[in-house]
């Protein structure tokens, strides 16, 4: 008996039993609110995937959605009076679903009543749909560890976040318990979120363990700690220590998990799936509608004056000026030089290309973070693109060797560690870019030079040229 007949046969229980009691209509509807809510907390639970059972035909995705708009426009403080914010279909809503997380996460004038509708329970089912759809569509279009999949996977953890901050404290409890328990088949333990640790998405220092179990409950927390606080209340110190906070941390990031999984199955079967025209359609928008909301947030700084070729002057790569080189390592590496290719080669090109064009023309030693200071370009732009470099090597070069993801965050500057934090810049050096004589040695195979190459030492100075050149054709 699946979730929903077995809560739908507990239903018809309940109300047998209290038919004749005033309080059965308060009972049913309450029971309704949560497994509402239940699926609104997680798209993938199994009422979840009855919705999208049910909804069957994705050809009128894109059509206007009348019923979706009222919902809207009936929503407590969504601010209608521009109706650009509104969606008006179910492919629009996918598009706005990331492109809250982008606003959420780097507009410092973000106005929560732009997308007060996310937060609201009442386009669930719509909900529901959409994250299926972006889940196919991101599989699909992207690589598994691009900009776009990480964008994704960290909208749905803040969604949960503040979707639940939304609950009453009343419900949330309740709700929390219900989410867990059809997330984590068995009993919650650090071996049961092994993934979350080694992804990093989740830390134990974040939790409270005793012997090698998590303790997320009240009673529990009580029985094993109340002696070891002789002048405080154990249940306030559950409060403080644990209480609901603990648990929609685990939640969200349990969630965040579950999410990366259902991307790497649907890439899996994507071989032997035909590809819906409307998930194809959704993952193009995608890929037009990230990189220009991130650029609208990229903070830099930098001298546009002098240069070799020309004004030597930051702003977003330009790919078709790239040099053969750097085309050719992008495209992917054999094994024979995949990591000088990735490490040595495109790491430093593409940060210096993007941040830092007129490293030759001076004599000021710059970290990253003084052009970058959120370091929002470097994330956002420079790693994914060396990401899906490394990921389109034959074979791939995190699969055999993961370790070179912190070999490229050294080169960056930022020491021994797999991820980009500012506290650790300084512990090694911005490295710079290989000279093409360094290229024809350690990988022949990459250097083919064309003419824009002619009378050049460097590949970031062919860069700057063919750039400028490209600029000056599109002039004319």
């Amino acid at each position: 008996m699946n979730m929903i007949l077995k809560r739908n046969f507990i239903l018809k229980k309940k109300f047998l039993k209290y038919r004749n009691c005033k309080k059965t209509f308060y009972l049913i509807i309450n029971i309704l609110i949560i497994m509402t809510i239940i699926s609104f907390i997680n798209p993938l639970s199994q009422e979840s995937q009855e919705i999208v059972r049910e909804y069957g035909n994705l050809d009128d995705v894109f059509e206007e959605n009348d019923t979706l708009i009222s919902t809207i426009f009936k929503i407590p403080n969504q601010k209608i009076s521009d109706d650009n914010l509104i969606p008006k279909n179910l492919g629009e809503l996918a598009i706005n679903r990331v492109k809250w997380y982008i606003e959420r996460k780097n507009n410092k004038e973000f106005n929560i009543q732009d997308y007060e509708y996310l937060l609201n329970e009442k386009i669930t089912n719509y909900d529901v749909l959409v994250f299926h759809l972006l889940s196919q569509a991101i599989a699909m279009k992207f690589n598994l560890t691009s900009r776009e999949t990480k964008l994704f996977i960290e909208s749905e953890a803040k969604l949960v976040e503040e979707r639940l901050a939304k609950i009453p404290p009343t419900s949330r409890s309740e709700i929390l318990d219900s989410v867990l328990k059809e997330l984590v088949d068995d009993e919650i333990n650090w071996k049961s979120l092994k993934d979350l640790i080694a992804s990093r998405k989740l830390s134990l220092t974040d939790l409270v363990i005793d012997h090698g179990e998590i303790v997320l409950e009240k009673d529990d927390f009580i029985e094993r700690f109340s002696d070891d606080f002789k002048d405080r209340s154990p249940e306030k110190m559950y409060d403080i220590i644990i209480g609901d906070n603990v648990k929609e941390l685990l939640l969200s990031r349990i969630i965040m998990q579950k999410t990366e999984d259902y991307i790497k199955k649907i890439k899996e079967m994507s071989s032997t799936v035909e590809i819906h025209e409307t998930v194809e359609k959704i993952g193009e928008e995608l890929a037009e509608m990230i990189p220009e909301e991130i650029a609208k947030y990229s903070s830099f700084y930098g001298d546009p004056s002098g240069g070799l070729f020309g004004s030597v002057k930051i702003g977003k790569l330009v790919k078709e000026a790239f040099p053969p080189c750097i085309a050719n390592t992008i495209q992917g590496v054999s094994s024979g030089g995949r990591n000088d290719a990735i490490v040595l080669l495109l790491t430093s090109f593409a940060s210096y290309a993007r941040l830092y064009p007129g490293i030759f023309a001076s004599d000021e030693v710059m970290k990253v973070s003084d052009i970058d200071k959120n370091l929002n370009i470097t994330e956002n732009e420079i790693l994914p693109l060396i990401f899906e470099a490394a990921q389109n090597c034959s074979p791939p070069l995190f699969d055999d060797q993961p370790q070179e993801k912190i070999n490229i965050i050294s080169k960056l500057g930022f020491g021994m560690h797999d991820e980009v934090h500012i506290e650790n810049e300084g512990e090694t050096i911005w490295y710079t870019p290989m000279s093409c004589e360094k290229v024809k040695i350690h990988l022949p195979q990459l250097c083919k030079p064309d003419k824009e190459c002619k009378g050049i030492n460097n590949p970031l100075s062919c860069y700057i040229r063919k750039r400028n050149n490209l600029e000056k054709g599109s002039s004319k």
